[in-house]
């Protein structure tokens, strides 16, 4: 059962779904392009369940994020991520990385594309199954005053290196934004993915809720987050919930506030599921 669980989640994401009225609207002006981004650390606590059964472990990473401006319009983004879980002495991670390209209009919307490639590794012979996956899509955002809309959708595979068979990945997400001061944020997420080979498939339903808090006049910020992946599989009668609770902290470098971060630095990330790698 527990290796059940430790194969579960590496899936992905679709369609948004909850937004917040502003009580206050924000007028974004166009900044004088200039690098920036951030770099974050997490340690928290999972627990799965499936009927019957449950487990617990135990979870840390960190992402870093740098947005590189073309001119005053087109940006590209680059992302380093790395999550790692252990949960009874057995350790599973994944690291990579995503390159976003994408035309921004701080003060309207953000129209691009992205691409992910991920390794993952681990006890019980993991490491040596060589795995990774890459997914490629478009990507948008909307900017309504103080609340931020962004879309995700895409394809991609989960791999052996050296080996012709491989999963489908296809999925989506949606994220809600809202700023109740500059430096105050609140996300809400919902996403979509099926994982499928031979007839078979993983899907996997996520949302997650996150607030972030930037001390004023510092590049600090602490955050919370709590995320829940709901996996079922096609040749199974039940289903999978994975619980990821995580506090944060994430420094940030050419940006002044939260919303500033938002609408003029690195603006755009990628779906991160409560770790795993799924096994048929």
């Amino acid at each position: 059962m527990h290796r059940f669980l430790l194969g579960t989640a590496i899936a992905a994401t679709a369609t948004a779904a909850f937004a917040a009225d502003a009580p206050v609207v924000l007028d974004q002006e166009l900044a004088q392009p200039h690098i920036s981004g951030y770099g974050e650390l997490y340690v928290g606590g999972l627990y799965f369940s499936v009927p019957g059964d449950h487990a617990t472990g135990t979870a840390a990473g960190g992402a870093a994020r740098v947005n590189f401006p073309i001119d005053a319009r087109w940006n590209i983004q680059t992302d380093a991520v790395v999550d790692s879980l252990w949960v009874q002495g057995t350790n599973i991670y994944s690291y990579g990385g995503a390159v976003h390209g994408y035309w921004r209009d701080p003060s309207s919307y953000a129209l691009g594309g992205f691409a992910t490639l991920n390794g993952y590794g681990g006890d019980e012979g993991l490491s040596d199954a060589n795995l990774y996956s890459f997914t490629v899509g478009p990507e948008a955002q909307a900017y309504f005053g103080n609340v931020t809309l962004y879309g995700q959708v895409y394809y991609g595979q989960l791999r052996a290196s050296g080996e012709s068979d491989h999963f489908d990945n296809w999925g989506g997400r949606g994220v809600v934004r809202f700023f109740a001061q500059d430096n105050l944020r609140f996300d809400g997420e919902l996403g979509y993915s099926r994982l499928s080979a031979d007839g078979g498939h993983l899907d996997t339903l996520t949302g997650a809720l996150q607030a972030t808090y930037r001390f004023s006049g510092t590049p600090w910020s602490v955050f919370g987050r709590y995320q829940w992946d709901h996996l079922t599989i096609s040749e199974a009668s039940g289903s999978v919930n994975v619980h990821k609770y995580v506090v944060g902290l994430k420094a940030s470098f050419g940006s002044d506030t939260l919303l500033s971060e938002d609408r003029n630095g690195a603006t755009m990330d990628t779906y991160r599921p409560n770790f795993g790698v799924p096994i048929f």
